[in-house]
């Protein structure tokens, strides 16, 4: 977590106001039961605590299900967390999405009551995606700041296709760009949709923001490929992990690296060692007007011998048919 955040906080410089990350377990586990409903829960009231909307909806709700013990605390020992950052480290104000504000008010509250101080929340809405879906990591769809969890092709790809009205919401929120530039751009936007420059200028700032800018050249490069450009060299420089995320969804074919060990034709391949043909014949057919590329090449002769040396990631061959019906071999047992 710590490495991710480093790209948008300063946890190094000396400056006084530099960031700080802690784990609350180092001082939540010092407290016994006992202690904790004697030194924390004896200043906040049952009745403030019912009064929270988070808790009254559940309480009120149709479904029965009620809240356990659990949840209804949880607020005090939110309320605990902020309270020893505001005696620890002098912090006075706590920010989160809006559905966090009975928990944060819990710390103002408890922190007036024990200490006499003076401590603030703030709060923003909850950033949701057109189809009314918050982000977070519970939902489906959603995106990740670690790589090996969202690749950076995906990244760059989930900020590419969001829906306009979510692109001219987001540009503002998840980059730094001024409001004229914004502005510039939304008007650019609206009279040529099709160009999508709003969708292009917010997957380059923020996956630039985080992860590089040689990373989003990558994906950008990546996206080329699919779509009709590209290159055997950029094929051969894109990670494997790239590389499936670029081709998610197409149909794959595995094959014993024997097949290859002495070298075999490329009908042969498409066409008995896999079902990308449905005969030698058609393939050849199919060679001969110019239609198959192996590994972004074009394939000039249906018979050409097919060896390791043409694998991508020493794994892999992309085949392509026309111009968007691709398939992927990937050799086992190597």
């Amino acid at each position: 977590m710590k490495r991710q955040f480093e790209k948008f906080l300063d946890f190094n410089s000396t400056a006084p106001n530099r960031a700080i990350m802690v784990n609350n377990y180092d001082w939540m586990k010092e407290y016994s039961f006992l202690e904790f409903i004697r030194e924390i829960g004896k200043h906040i009231t049952v009745n403030y605590m019912m009064a929270k909307d988070s808790v009254r909806k559940r309480i009120d709700s149709d479904t029965g299900q009620g809240m356990s013990f659990t949840e209804f605390s949880y607020q005090l020992v939110q309320g605990t967390d902020f309270l020893f950052l505001f005696d620890r480290h002098g912090c006075r104000l706590q920010m989160g999405g809006s559905d966090q504000w009975g928990n944060i008010v819990t710390g103002t509250e408890l922190i007036r009551r024990k200490r006499g101080g003076e401590a603030y929340a703030m709060t923003c809405p909850l950033i949701t995606k057109s189809d009314g879906q918050k982000f977070g990591k519970t939902e489906t769809g959603n995106v990740w700041l670690d790589p090996s969890k969202t690749t950076v092709y995906q990244f760059y790809q989930f900020w590419l296709n969001v829906a306009d009205d979510d692109a001219e919401k987001f540009i503002k929120i998840f980059t730094m760009l001024t409001r004229e530039e914004i502005d510039d751009l939304v008007a650019k936007h609206r009279a040529e949709p099709h160009l999508r420059i709003l969708q292009k200028r917010l997957a380059g700032e923020v996956t630039v923001m985080a992860h590089s800018q040689e990373d989003y050249d990558a994906a950008v490069e990546a996206s080329q490929i699919l779509f009709g450009k590209g290159t055997t060299d950029q094929l051969r420089r894109m990670d494997e992990a790239t590389f499936l995320s670029v081709f998610e969804g197409v149909p794959m074919f595995d094959v014993p690296a024997a097949v290859l060990d002495q070298g075999v034709s490329l009908s042969d391949l498409c066409s008995v060692h896999t079902k990308i043909a449905e005969s030698k014949g058609e393939f050849r057919r199919l060679v001969q007007g110019g239609g198959v590329s192996l590994n972004k090449e074009k394939a000039e002769n249906a018979e050409m011998q097919i060896m390791a040396d043409k694998l991508l990631n020493n794994k892999y061959l992309l085949l392509q048919k026309g111009k968007r019906s691709y398939f992927l071999v990937r050799v086992t047992g190597a």
